[in-house]
């Protein structure tokens, strides 16, 4: 390929990159907050999170993307720009699903841990922000990777709105070329090395939390806590 091309490929990883870090961050929050919604003692509220999950989950982002992107200017008289739209559709689905991985890493923390907060006087608000969450985010790390990844490769979707991500610039290289081998080789090796990283950074932020909270950490072979504890010190 020639330098243009090259860089129009440039161009196309930097939107979906822009378009990964903002849905993810918005299917963060939006995670938490529906995953802890999941567990409070009104039943109000757990059936609204309940809702707002079995609705994102139950439909296709594809479809949602549709619908934030073309419906809701004839609706609602709301028109978003193609990033911000699909980061809106991303965003929403995918914090569905991270709002099932927050529940039940909430829900997996042993109920000594729950009894000790009540036996010290502390409010249910306290007793999740100081108890129970810096116990189940680290087990929420593993399934928070399988959905960031899934949510890079969901990014490609934002091709049917004409975004320039990195799947929309190998269609057009496609085009230009008319040869599909070497143009869709290189953005499925593009992706795959995105993935790589991701799984990287977070398997190192998995063992970071674990080590801070005095767990143990295997990888690929049983480490004990004061191994990690060493090796963290070292």
């Amino acid at each position: 390929m020639t330098p243009g091309l090259w860089e129009l490929v440039l161009d196309g990883v930097w939107v979906t990159v822009q378009l990964l870090v903002l849905s993810a961050v918005l299917a963060t929050a939006v995670a938490f907050a529906a995953g802890i919604a999941r567990t409070h003692r009104l039943w109000i509220v757990r059936f609204l999170a309940g809702l707002y999950t079995e609705v994102f989950r139950g439909t296709s982002a594809l479809i949602m993307m549709f619908w934030v992107f073309f419906v809701m200017p004839t609706a609602f008289g709301w028109q978003l720009v193609p990033l911000w739209a699909g980061t809106l559709a991303l965003g929403l689905t995918y914090g569905a699903y991270g709002a099932e991985v927050v529940r039940g890493a909430i829900a997996a923390v042993p109920q000594a841990q729950r009894d000790a907060g009540i036996a010290l006087s502390l409010t249910p608000w306290q007793r999740m922000r100081l108890v129970l969450l810096p116990q189940a985010v680290p087990e929420m790390i593993p399934p928070f990777s399988n959905l960031l990844v899934e949510l890079l490769k969901g990014t490609a979707l934002v091709s049917i709105m004409g975004m320039g991500d990195l799947a929309f610039s190998g269609n057009l290289i496609r085009l230009a070329l008319q040869e599909s081998t070497e143009i869709y080789t290189y953005v499925l090796v593009i992706y795959f090395v995105l993935a790589f990283l991701l799984t990287r950074v977070m398997r190192g932020l998995e063992k970071n939390l674990k080590v801070r909270t005095g767990r143990t950490v295997r990888t690929g072979s049983p480490e004990t806590t004061a191994d990690v504890k060493a090796g963290a010190a070292a």
